[in-house]
């Protein structure tokens, strides 16, 4: 198989669990506090992935390797899984789920700035117009929003943008595994006082849901999605593979039908089609 198709495929895989990132986190917040939540899935994911790379006997990053690894735990680790779980207490999954169509472009801007990618302009075209319809569609729904959970889901989708460009420099000299691994055990020494300073008094009124909301979080948003993401945006291109994100935003809100009961509509349909027709533009300018 080519290579840049092994990336759209592994690319897709990663945007299939990261689909379920916010409907779980949304779980979680019921009954966690999103300061607890955002330590405790690094720690849990960070105990593990530091047991793999001891497992796969792994050298020690370069230290030019470190800032961008830094930058990959500041994105990845802490700062987009802090941001949403507040922006959470704010709006719902189905709302929140609307901006992740703007991660695309601030993955796409990020690989321009720090790896040097350059799409051709149709790339942009495409890329724009898919943000556009994700933004329409949060329109035509004309839900009731919160300018603070508004805000710093943006602010999210900034972080998270520079974190997955910074892991998909390091992936082709790394390995993807490997660079979400590393990230999560170099942020070990502030997620780790962070969990035990915002530990839950007691567990008692924790409901399954909110157990299974961090459970997923803690293994498949942080570590295993990852994986396949890292991987495919190495193998086929940042700003490319990055444009499969057009897709999550409607994967996710399907999920919260499923499991928050949130309705799915007909424009909802529509708007995904639309917007995956704007991956395909997108994947086929990309080179």
């Amino acid at each position: 198989m080519e290579r840049t198709t092994q990336g759209w495929w592994n690319g897709l895989v990663g945007v299939l669990i990261f689909s379920g990132s916010l409907p779980a986190t949304r779980l979680a917040v019921v009954d966690f506090d999103p300061l607890f939540l955002t330590g405790a899935r690094a720690v849990l994911a960070g105990l593990l992935a530091a047991a793999l790379l001891i497992a796969g006997q792994q050298q020690r990053p370069e230290r030019e390797d470190l800032l961008p690894l830094v930058l990959v735990g500041l994105g990845c680790v802490v700062g987009f899984p802090l941001l949403t779980a507040w922006a959470l207490t704010h709006i719902t999954s189905a709302q929140a789920m609307v901006f992740i169509g703007a991660l695309p472009l601030s993955t796409a801007l990020f690989a321009v700035l720090r790896g040097g990618a350059r799409p051709r302009p149709a790339f942009w075209l495409f890329s724009v117009l898919g943000c556009a319809l994700v933004g329409a569609y949060a329109l035509v729904q004309g839900g009731a929003g919160s300018l603070v959970g508004d805000l710093m889901m943006l602010a999210a989708i900034a972080v998270c943008g520079l974190g997955y460009a910074e892991g998909a420099r390091l992936t082709p000299r790394l390995g993807g595994w490997q660079v979400i691994s590393w990230s999560l055990v170099i942020s070990l020494p502030l997620t780790l006082p962070l969990a035990w300073a915002t530990l839950p008094m007691t567990f008692a009124g924790v409901r399954p849901s909110a157990w299974a909301g961090l459970a997923y979080v803690s293994v498949f948003s942080m570590l295993v999605g990852f994986i396949f993401w890292y991987r495919g945006l190495a193998q086929g291109g940042v700003a490319a593979v990055a444009q499969l994100q057009l897709i999550q935003p409607f994967l996710g809100m399907m999920l919260a039908a499923l499991l928050l009961s949130e309705q799915v509509t007909w424009p909802m349909a529509l708007s995904a089609l639309a917007v995956i027709g704007c991956v395909a533009g997108a994947r086929k300018f990309s080179r």
